[in-house]
């Protein structure tokens, strides 16, 4: 098994995928999301996850997104890569191909489609694959947002296989938290990473190892004070910063129901100068009311000081103008 450093206490960005208005991967747009997260002090990303709308990507995109990522990362960010399928050979063939192209993880989440799906032949899925894989394994648990899910009775003796590293903990269930903590203090080696970016404070006081979050490409700022407070025993702070940056997510993504998510992510970041366009490939809706609480909050009109939580004073790219 490869060394890889996860770089526990830190924030890492299940990464955004940066479109031309022709719906192909942009290669300088990702050059730049690249350059913008290590500006945001973030330890790592994860390229084609949900947010990184890696199920719906054409297979040469999916090759220049991660091979372009992972030359501009070097020296600056660990690169992991989800390459969840249907079966665990398919798997397997997908993480050889991100080894090839110079991924550090392999991530692999829940089967969108799988048959027999019993208790004892999902988990023994995650175990192929962590037996085989050319590359350390991350674990993504989307809990009951997957269709097939690993038994939290099994998760200890899952995660045993040593070619796990880490987990990204999306599952947004207390028991399952719980189940990985034991299966961590049989291996403390193994990384915890919580996804549940609307409540942070909660996994970290808990005992997980950092935050690996959808919106990391423009909340980490505030997702790394959020870890020093927890760090330095301060949860009053730590949850009037999470409280803060809920804020800026729904102001993001379009209120508490989230009707806005991709496209309103991607529309901030082209205000950011980062991404060239806000196409996705799921979707999503831009109203008026995302589109102008985005540029408040980029030019600094919204009197809540969130220009300084979105933009960097010293940025590694030149940005797209605006």
């Amino acid at each position: 098994m490869k060394i890889v450093s996860l770089q526990r206490g830190r924030v890492w960005s299940a990464t955004p995928t940066p479109f031309t208005r022709e719906d192909r991967v942009d290669e300088a747009s990702v050059r730049r999301m690249v350059a913008h997260h290590a500006d945001l002090g973030v330890a790592g990303i994860m390229l084609a996850g949900t947010c990184g709308e890696g199920p719906w990507l054409r297979d040469d995109d999916r090759e220049m997104l991660v091979r372009t990522a992972v030359e501009a990362a070097v020296g600056k960010l660990t690169v992991a890569v989800q390459v969840t399928d249907n079966s665990a050979v398919r798997v397997l063939d997908n993480i050889d191909r991100a080894a090839a192209w110079g991924a550090t993880v392999a991530v692999v989440a829940a089967p969108p489609f799988f048959l027999n799906a019993t208790p004892q032949r999902v988990t023994e899925h995650y175990a192929e694959i962590a037996r085989r894989s050319a590359l350390p394994v991350g674990l993504y648990d989307r809990g009951a947002a997957s269709p097939y899910v690993v038994p939290e009775a099994a998760l200890a003796e899952l995660l045993a296989e040593r070619n796990f590293v880490m987990v990204k903990d999306s599952s947004q269930q207390p028991s399952r938290l719980k189940a990985y903590l034991k299966a961590r203090e049989a291996r403390p080696e193994l990384a915890l990473f919580s996804g549940s970016e609307f409540d942070c404070v909660d996994y970290l006081t808990a005992g997980y190892d950092g935050l690996l979050l959808g919106g990391g490409i423009f909340n980490a700022a505030l997702a790394i004070r959020i870890i020093a407070a927890v760090k330095a025993g301060d949860l009053t702070k730590a949850n009037a910063l999470q409280t803060r940056m809920n804020d800026l997510m729904y102001r993001v993504y379009g209120g508490p129901k989230i009707e806005c998510w991709m496209t309103g992510l991607k529309e901030l970041l082209v205000q950011l100068g980062v991404f060239s366009s806000n196409r996705n490939l799921l979707g999503y809706p831009l109203t008026d009311l995302c589109r102008s609480q985005i540029a408040a909050a980029v030019n600094g009109s919204d009197g809540l000081g969130y220009r300084d939580d979105l933009v960097m004073a010293r940025r590694s790219f030149a940005p797209l103008a605006s």
